[in-house]
């Protein structure tokens, strides 16, 4: 199944959500990026931004389908704890479809490829007009676009303070402590084999992989109700309160 679905410096950064995750009211507004060298458009949802206030940035990827607003519920509550969040559209109408056959760590590279590269080219931006500062960034993302964020992750750890994925199913986890791997899983699909740290991976790195009860896949964004929204956010608040070794 594709899973398209419709509708220190580290410690820093990862104190931002020592307190409980409430909602914001502020809405987003709108950012349109163009990377030159690539010419392609990356718009951006712009939560929290503070012009010539730069703050800690964090990163929204959505699933493979979806856009940009889907996820105010994270944004938001990130933007109570101190964030600037930019949400990317790594969707653009006319790109081509994802293959929906062969192995995917090999068929979806370039679209992973492309979500790594538009999250690199967003903090850059976000930096250059003082929105965000240089601390390493938060990456959220929902199945297609966790998978992107993953990528990103092993290729620039240096840049992440932590990964926070809504089941990610095909790019298989960094097995690191830092940055930190966290991810809420569905009830009904699974992640490809090796995709998941083992229970031993999980204790050595500090990992938190977590469920909440009932949760699938496709419900994993603004559409899900209030209690399984307030039991993702209470994962994400675990995985950035948790000690590195």
């Amino acid at each position: 199944m594709m899973g398209r679905w419709m509708p220190n410096r580290y410690q820093k950064g990862l104190a931002l959500l020592a307190a409980p995750l409430l909602a914001a009211s502020a809405p987003p507004r709108d950012l349109e990026l163009i990377d030159a060298p690539r010419g392609r458009a990356v718009p951006v949802a712009l939560y929290g931004a503070d012009p010539g206030k730069p703050r800690p940035l964090a990163l929204i990827s959505h699933g493979y389908g979806g856009n940009n607003r889907a996820y105010s519920f994270i944004a938001e509550a990130l933007v109570e704890r101190g964030y600037v969040v930019a949400s990317v559209q790594h969707e653009l109408e006319g790109d081509a479809p994802m293959p929906a056959t062969g192995e995917p760590a090999v068929v979806r590279r370039p679209w992973w490829d492309q979500g790594a590269a538009n999250l690199l080219f967003v903090i850059g931006e976000m930096r250059a007009r003082g929105l965000a500062d240089r601390r390493p960034v938060l990456l959220v993302g929902h199945s297609n676009g966790g998978d992107s964020s993953m990528l990103f992750a092993a290729q620039h750890e240096a840049m992440v303070s932590a990964v926070f994925t809504l089941d990610n199913r095909r790019m298989r986890m960094p097995r690191t402590a830092r940055p930190r791997i966290c991810s809420v899983r569905s009830s009904d699909q699974p992640a490809d084999p090796g995709v998941l740290p083992t229970p031993a991976e999980r204790r050595r790195y500090r990992m938190v992989i977590g469920t909440v009860p009932g949760l699938i896949h496709n419900d994993m964004w603004d559409g899900a109700t209030a209690a399984r929204k307030q039991a993702m956010l209470g994962w994400l608040r675990r995985c950035l309160e948790t000690s590195h070794p």
